[in-house]
């Protein structure tokens, strides 16, 4: 199996669990925004994983849909939170109806998901119940962090490896884990198809940081410097604070109040420049690949097994979009 076919399977099975809702104004939230894009790499992966150990991956088709409901939900309620007005290029469920019905259907998306997971195969359910309840409760630990450094002025860049450990990473790798388990992996194996997909989750996040300063805007899909005029405590603008000496924190400090937002992208860019961040992000963003790397290589499958999962995490050191 490849990454594309398991994506292009969890597309299709999105489509029969969206046909099979109800009609009624508590689903309607959910189809919208279970269908307005994603790359379905969460359940792709948990196909992916399952598929290294049998050719019938159909019993990881509801538990990887578990994922993807869950993962949408959670971007309804942080959009909510975030009172973001925009999602993939569409309006937000609050936006296009309420914010009743967006944290009623929120609601109802994460009891789907528990449904979808008790489909599991019965010899591994009490596990990846376990699994699903621990990841869940720390994606919501990691919103809540993520909430309180936004209104922090003290955040290191050790807290916001955690920060976007629990809200991103623990789920991808989740979905390689679940996938793991229902092809009866070992319990060795299993953790390391955890930790892989952990460490590739924080490598993604910190590629996406470095793409929004360096990035080429044409394949980014958008001005560099996003982040930085949205005010965002990125990976980068906290090592900034944190490698400044006076001067440049003085510096620093003025432009983050600099309503000017092509003078503060500027010159913040030039602050990263002055202090390496780049190369810096670089590093960092090739340690957790390596880190992936060798959880990935100590699972006990051929390698042609694993080629793909070897690919994906190669694709993100070269990535630019």
């Amino acid at each position: 199996m490849t990454l594309d076919s398991c994506r292009a399977a969890m597309e299709e099975a999105v489509t029969r669990y969206l046909r099979q809702l109800p009609d009624n104004t508590l689903n309607e939230p959910v189809r919208y925004v279970m269908a307005i894009g994603g790359k379905r790499m969460r359940p792709a992966l948990t196909l992916l994983a399952a598929g290294m150990y049998r050719s019938d991956v159909s019993e990881a088709v509801k538990p990887a849909l578990a994922l993807e409901v869950f993962h949408n939900f959670t971007l309804l309620h942080d959009d909510i939170m975030d009172k973001a007005p925009i999602r993939r290029g569409q309006p937000t469920v609050h936006e296009k109806w309420n914010q009743n019905a967006a944290i009623l259907s929120g609601d109802a998306m994460l009891i789907h998901a528990y449904a979808l997971m008790c489909e599991a195969p019965a010899h591994c359910l009490s596990t990846l119940l376990a699994l699903f309840n621990q990841t869940a409760l720390q994606v919501c630990e990691g919103q809540q962090l993520d909430m309180d450094y936004e209104l922090s002025d003290h955040v290191d860049h050790d807290q916001y490896i955690g920060m976007i450990t629990l809200k991103t990473s623990v789920l991808l790798g989740c979905a390689l884990q679940t996938g793991a388990v229902i092809g009866q992996a070992s319990p060795e194996d299993a953790e390391h198809f955890y930790q892989t997909g952990v460490d590739l989750g924080i490598a993604f996040q910190l590629m996406d940081d470095y793409l929004d300063a360096f990035g080429d805007p044409a394949k980014v899909g958008k001005r560099l410097g996003g982040d930085i005029a949205a005010g965002k405590k990125t990976y980068l603008l906290i090592r900034t604070k944190e490698l400044c000496n006076a001067a440049q924190r003085q510096k620093l400090d003025a432009l983050l109040q600099d309503t000017n937002q092509e003078r503060r992208i500027a010159g913040v860019l030039a602050l990263y420049g002055e202090l390496g961040i780049q190369h810096e992000t670089e590093q960092l963003v090739k340690h957790y690949h390596d880190l992936a790397m060798d959880h990935l290589h100590a699972i006990s499958l051929p390698g042609e097994k694993k080629q793909p999962l070897i690919a994906l995490a190669d694709q993100l050191l070269v990535r630019q979009y």
